[in-house]
């Protein structure tokens, strides 16, 4: 005959027992293929990463992940679809500093977006350093002697960059607001004609991205005397950093990242953050990010959200004390 006492610890059981019973919940699945928008022309090495992070989140997903270049308006355009899109995962902007840093100084209302209020961050994926080189006629072997060169000659050599307003723009802005050495810019609509002009001896210096000068720098054709970034190339792991030659300040990164709107429900933005991580784990995909000249750089959620922050404050102040404005 059961007691009273028996029959409590029976009830008191009760509560557990439904639980260890109840199945893990599964992970968010999207139901339908994931869009990840490109806000730039198919073929360059952000659409190159995009397709390589969105095909491992495909095996691993079992649902397509599939790019939409939608480029223009600095990158605004396809930023702004995916701030006023859907926001249940099935969404996604490949963000940059300049869709998520710089844009929202240098266009009119930012884009018509905002970084931070508008988007949740997934995570970064991966940097473009800045390498400053100059060319080969250029009687400077090194910071040092190029900063002496400046000042000798103020205002007289050349500084290209792929635009008004580009980051290869803005790092040269950043570099004279910290040596107080001035170079006349010449803005370029894009590194082919800019590398051209460059070895061709109609300019004189650039701030350029690895990928632009890596070749051109191993094969003697132009000079590299720093990297404008806080960490040594590792495609030129003997170029010292401008912070090293005594430059300091000068870390001017580019940067490439996920962003989903800032709706998205958790339980998608937690899987979305996972396949993210477990793409850029894979060496595969490391190996061809770095021969691509970017540099794997994986920041998580709140890591890439504070860094963020920092990164529109930064560019904010740069871009207002240089009155830059786009073309």
């Amino acid at each position: 005959m059961i007691n009273r006492r028996q029959t409590l610890a029976a009830a008191a059981l009760l509560p557990a027992a439904a639980h260890a019973q109840t199945p893990a919940q599964a992970p968010w699945s999207p139901g339908r293929p994931i869009t990840m928008v490109v806000p730039y022309p198919a073929g360059g090495p952000s659409d190159a990463l995009a397709r390589m992070v969105a095909a491992e989140m495909t095996k691993d997903l079992g649902t397509p992940v599939v790019i939409e270049n939608v480029a223009g308006g600095g990158a605004a355009i396809g930023t702004l679809r995916v701030a006023r899109g859907p926001a249940d995962g099935t969404q996604i902007a490949f963000g940059s500093n300049q869709t998520h840093a710089t844009n929202i100084s240098l266009l009119p209302d930012g884009g018509g977006y905002q970084p931070v209020r508008d988007f949740a961050p997934i995570a970064s994926l991966a940097d473009l350093q800045h390498i400053l080189v100059v060319r080969n006629e250029i009687a400077a072997h090194s910071v040092p002697e190029f900063l002496a060169l400046l000042r000798a000659q103020p205002g007289r050599l050349t500084c290209a960059s792929t635009g008004q307003g580009s980051a290869a723009h803005l790092t040269y802005e950043l570099f004279k607001a910290k040596t107080g050495l001035e170079m006349v810019h010449v803005p370029y609509r894009g590194s082919a004609p800019l590398m051209n002009d460059l070895m061709g001896g109609h300019v004189d210096v650039s701030f350029a991205t690895t990928p632009t000068v890596l070749s051109q720098v191993q094969a003697g054709r132009l000079r590299a005397l720093a990297v404008a970034s806080p960490n040594k190339s590792p495609h030129l792991p003997d170029l010292p950093t401008l912070a090293e030659t005594g430059v300091q300040g000068v870390e001017a990164d580019a940067w490439f990242a996920l962003f989903a709107p800032a709706a998205t429900p958790a339980p998608a933005l937690a899987r979305l953050r996972d396949l993210t991580a477990a793409a850029m784990s894979r060496e595969p995909v490391r190996e061809a990010t770095t021969r691509a000249g970017m540099t794997v750089h994986v920041r998580d959620a709140a890591t890439l959200g504070r860094f963020l922050d920092e990164d529109i404050r930064r560019w904010a102040e740069v871009i207002r004390t240089a009155n830059v404005r786009p073309e």
